[in-house]
């Protein structure tokens, strides 16, 4: 078919009509479980007439049946669904297969009526047609492709940092494909001014994986990149947490255990929030610096609450942090960095927030708390002399984490501890504790050299290998 759609016509019953120029065939379509709204897809799209530009590679299984992409939606995030905290993509990957019944070779030629079988290819490797155990056909990689050619994540992504265009206003977990309970989780979180387009070779690559594909499934997370870091550590870690509580009330899926961050640039020092222990690091020098006393104090303690403290992710048991810039940058303070910080706006409803902090924080009487607020984006918290950063850095991360390093370098006539990727000095990126560094000559979009891909593949393999009383499927 040459169309862009391969049905006619499909009700909300799941009747279909399917017409060549020979035959027309009506049936019933069963058996395809589309997203967590159980919806009849709109439109299936083969996926051999898609093709993506920025994809190096298509990953697919031979076998039988058509390889498909269901469209369940026009848009990734809809407006009615925009206020929870995640998303299931609307672009499954369907496998396709006609039954006709009979159990005679007369009987099915003569037959009138057919079924139209959709499968989902990441839970289903084969099905049995006249007594066999059959390959069922798979496309891993047309449904991702649609979904970031339709997200509009590209355009969105520096319009909401000066506050244009449609406003992020809170972090969004995508699951790049409908939920699993039995597959670990995989969570990506992009850096300044990006978005989820930021891993569109690693979770393509990742997925390609097949021992990776059938242990895995790959959420990413989509956030304000102009929020403070505090702020964003905090919702970043509700979204989460709503997102495993909505699909495992209970808490007793595979999926909800030994959960892997990956960060690139500013995600990973998110990420490395995610997994570290506050206690009063933050709290005492805000106490000092603004000599809180009695009711104040308690009503500031009060207001910073969710952002002042916290504790590593129960969930998460490892995570991988590229080109991140745990102790900052100077980056961040050159002429065009601080004149673009000054552009940035924060979404309304944190601005509201940030306000009240900072009106609580200065004494009314000695100062104005517009200064305060001015500076208080996530540039600003990307310096290396920003007090936040600075404090971030040495707090500690969970014991029963293990963490991994990926650097660029782009620097490659200087000694490792003066490199640099360009944006991130090695000394920022670096840390001790890791279980591994790898250092790759690149500039700070590293995560997308098949370098990084290849060790970030590694570690997954390692993950599964070394997860207590998990069953690794080869």
């Amino acid at each position: 078919h040459h169309h862009d759609s391969l049905l006619d016509s499909i009700d909300d019953n799941g009747e279909f009509s399917v017409t060549s120029n020979q035959w027309k065939i009506t049936g019933q379509l069963n058996e395809v479980r589309l997203a967590a709204h159980q919806r009849i897809p709109e439109q299936l799209i083969p996926a051999s007439s898609l093709t993506f530009k920025g994809l190096r590679n298509q990953y697919r299984r031979d076998g039988i049946g058509a390889e498909l992409v269901a469209v369940t939606a026009k848009r990734v995030v809809s407006k009615h669904s925009r206020e929870a905290s995640f998303s299931e993509t609307p672009f499954p990957a369907i496998t396709a297969i006609l039954r006709f019944p009979g159990d005679t070779l007369e009987e099915v030629l003569n037959t009138q009526q057919v079924e139209l079988l959709g499968f989902d290819p990441y839970r289903r490797n084969s099905v049995r047609l006249a007594g066999s155990q059959v390959p069922l056909a798979a496309n891993f990689t047309s449904g991702y492709g649609l979904w970031l050619a339709r997200s509009g994540f590209a355009r969105q992504s520096l319009m909401t940092l000066v506050g244009r265009g449609e406003v992020l206003e809170k972090p969004r977990v995508y699951l790049m494909q409908p939920y699993d309970p039995k597959r670990r989780v995989i969570i990506m979180l992009h850096g300044l001014a990006s978005s989820p387009e930021a891993w569109i070779n690693v979770a393509n690559e990742v997925l390609g994986d097949e021992t990776l594909r059938k242990n895995f499934q790959v959420w990413q997370v989509y956030y304000p990149t102009n929020a403070p870091l505090a702020f964003n550590q905090n919702s970043i870690r509700k979204a989460i947490e709503q997102t495993l509580k909505a699909f495992d009330p209970e808490g007793t899926h595979r999926a909800s255990e030994d959960v892997v961050l990956i960060g690139h640039s500013m995600g990973g020092v998110l990420a490395r929030l995610l997994i570290s222990e506050s206690g009063d690091r933050f709290w005492d020098p805000i106490v000092a610096a603004y000599d809180l006393k009695g009711a104040r104090k308690k009503e500031v303690q009060k207001k910073l609450k969710d952002f002042a403290w916290f504790e590593p992710m129960p969930e998460v048991s490892r995570a991988i942090f590229i080109a991140a810039p745990h102790r900052g940058t100077p980056f961040a303070e050159n002429h065009f960095s601080r004149w673009f910080a000054s552009i940035i706006k924060l979404p309304v409803s944190m601005l509201g927030r940030v306000t009240e902090i900072a009106q609580l924080l200065v004494d009314p009487s000695s100062a104005n708390a517009a200064a305060l607020t001015r500076p208080f984006n996530s540039i600003s918290n990307l310096s290396d002399q920003d007090p936040f950063v600075r404090l971030a850095a040495d707090l500690p991360i969970a014991a029963h984490v293990p963490y991994h390093s990926i650097i660029g370098n782009d620097t490659p006539d200087l000694a490792l501890e003066e490199s640099s990727d360009g944006v991130v000095p090695y000394k920022s990126a670096h840390l001790s504790g890791a279980v591994s560094e790898k250092v790759i000559h690149s500039w700070h979009s590293v995560q997308e050299t098949p370098a990084a891909i290849v060790e970030v593949r590694r570690i997954l393999h390692a993950h599964l290998k070394q997860t207590n009383g998990f069953s690794y499927v080869e």
